[in-house]
């Protein structure tokens, strides 16, 4: 019997050192996201949890520009989100579900929202989530983004996404199988 590859994914050491000097330069940049939150206690949670700095990778490797949002005092953990300032660019042109992927008579896109941010180790935003974040700054003026759409829409074949036009935020609906190249997700990740 042969021995199996582990799972657990980590970066590279160099990897490692480029990507956390970028979250605390963009952690330090935007002190508006995470008042009171200091990089050296987020830094030394990222070094406990290597499997979530892999998955911080892949957010920042497809444009997501991760940073830190808030903090769950009851578990410790630190809430990063995607703060680019327009859909994730290397996440487009995707449905919303396999679901979705699998209707699709012709022209399938080679991806889903929910495959992409499983493989990544990450969760889609929830229509809450991509609220908070527009009051942390005025993102998807030009491109939109799938959202986490509740069970009950999903059945019924659609599925939600948010934009940002006219100075609001906006939510609206397509059928999971749509996919267009200005819309991707974004992603929220504990550490």
């Amino acid at each position: 019997m042969s021995k199996t590859t582990s799972t657990k994914k980590e970066l590279p050491s160099k990897q490692r050192d480029e990507l956390l000097r970028a979250l605390q330069a963009r952690f330090e940049k935007h002190m508006h996201r995470h008042k009171g939150l200091e990089w050296a206690k987020v830094e030394s949670r990222l070094a406990a949890n290597p499997d979530k700095l892999w998955s911080l990778h892949e957010m920042e490797r497809t444009g997501g520009e991760p940073d830190v949002v808030g903090h769950d005092k009851k578990t410790g953990e630190y809430i990063f989100y995607d703060c680019s300032v327009e859909t994730p660019k290397g996440r487009t042109s995707v449905c919303y579900d396999r679901e979705g992927l699998e209707s699709r008579k012709e022209h399938r896109p080679d991806n889903t929202a929910v495959d992409m941010a499983t493989a990544m180790g990450i969760e889609l935003l929830t229509e809450e989530q991509y609220l908070e974040l527009q009051k942390l700054g005025e993102i998807d003026m030009k491109t939109s983004s799938w959202v986490k759409t509740p069970a009950d829409i999903r059945k019924l074949g659609g599925a939600l996404y948010c934009d940002r036009r006219y100075g609001r935020v906006f939510t609206g609906h397509n059928g999971a199988q749509s996919y267009y190249a200005a819309r991707a997700f974004w992603g929220s990740l504990k550490v």
